[in-house]
């Protein structure tokens, strides 16, 4: 990867308060501050409101934390971006995601091993990022697990890590480094 676009910034460029929100959320992650975080922190009201925005997706969502992840993993497997994969690998293990789960989302949906819950989601995210929309009959297998508020929620959550996605290659964000043991 090439070098950022963007520095990442420090408490200076960020300002206090999302200073200390990129350390909370290096410290959920395993990492530093996130440069994801740091980076989006140069803009800081725009940082805020994206932050709440995202917390009301992740981990605030109604959708399960397993599938929530699972779909992340996904969408940022497709989207070969390898920052936003890692990042997740790091969290979802909290969520019941197991190292052979994120071997078969490299598969996809057709994976053995999956749920049918689990598989339309994720036929669901397949569509969303292939198409940008949902065939009827992918539609009909998502609805019969979700609800429509469900619904809504998945392809807002499939959008804003395409989203997110396309900013962290645009803005070149490099990887972030684990903490070490007995970091503080």
């Amino acid at each position: 990867m090439t070098a950022p676009r963007v520095r990442p910034g420090g408490v200076r460029d960020v300002g206090a308060v999302n200073w200390l929100a990129c350390r909370v959320a290096g410290r959920a992650a395993g990492t530093g501050p996130p440069n994801l975080f740091l980076t989006l922190a140069r803009r800081r009201g725009l940082f805020r409101g994206w932050l709440w925005f995202a917390g009301r997706l992740m981990p605030g969502g109604t959708l399960p934390r397993r599938e929530t992840e699972l779909v992340i993993l996904r969408v940022a497997h497709l989207r070969d971006c390898r920052y936003e994969f890692d990042h997740h690998v790091r969290i979802a293990g909290r969520s019941g995601v197991r190292k052979r789960d994120v071997e078969r989302v490299k598969e996809g949906p057709s994976a053995d091993g999956w749920t049918p819950r689990e598989q339309a989601i994720l036929a669901a995210t397949d569509a969303l990022h292939a198409d940008r929309d949902v065939d009827d009959d992918t539609w009909a297998r998502l609805r019969a697990h979700l609800t429509e508020g469900e619904c809504v929620e998945l392809t807002v959550l499939v959008g804003h890590y395409e989203m997110l996605a396309t900013v962290i290659t645009a803005l070149r964000v490099q990887p972030d480094r684990p903490r070490r043991s007995g970091a503080r």
